[in-house]
């Protein structure tokens, strides 16, 4: 049997090479800050950045996750935390979970600092809280074959009471 060809294992490389790089690139940390930070900017807050501190507690708890894929938080109070689940079948990246998250924007009053009777906001309100300044993000594939994915806030947001900005 021969072997193949310098040039066809050369070819396979480079497609190789090109598929990690666009797969990478879709979740890649400023894909996650970019929407992030559009968000906060229409509303007048600061930009986050990117914090690999962050970051790594955020990959290796959605490393846990990958087992599973459940929607289920860290429990953490060190950050603050989103979170989101894709259905096996589908391209997941960071652009829809944090899209997703800032579509609740529908849902927050900032006049009495709550979210429309029967709806979430709280996602929303994290995305855009002031005083978190660092991000760290992570996706993984779960053995199902679903997406888990976590973005990381830190100082953390959300405190009761307290208006995002």
């Amino acid at each position: 049997m021969a072997l193949p060809s310098s040039s066809f294992l050369a070819s396979v490389v480079i497609f190789l090479a090109l598929f990690s790089t666009t797969t990478l690139a879709q979740n890649s940390p400023q894909d996650f800050l970019d929407p992030h930070n559009s968000a906060r900017a229409d509303v007048g807050v600061a930009p986050m950045s990117w914090n690999d501190t962050v970051a790594a507690f955020a990959q290796d708890y959605a490393n846990q996750r990958a087992g599973d894929c459940a929607l289920q938080h860290s429990g953490t109070s060190l950050y603050g935390e989103n979170i989101f689940v894709g259905s096996a079948g589908a391209s997941w990246t960071a652009a829809n979970a944090v899209d997703l998250w800032v579509k609740e924007k529908q849902y927050y009053d900032y006049n009495s600092n709550s979210c429309v009777e029967g709806q979430m906001c709280g996602h929303y309100t994290q995305v855009v809280w002031a005083n978190s300044l660092y991000l760290g993000c992570a996706a993984v594939t779960c053995d199902n074959g679903g997406t888990f994915i976590t973005c990381n806030y830190s100082p953390p947001g959300n405190y009761v009471g307290e208006r995002p900005y």
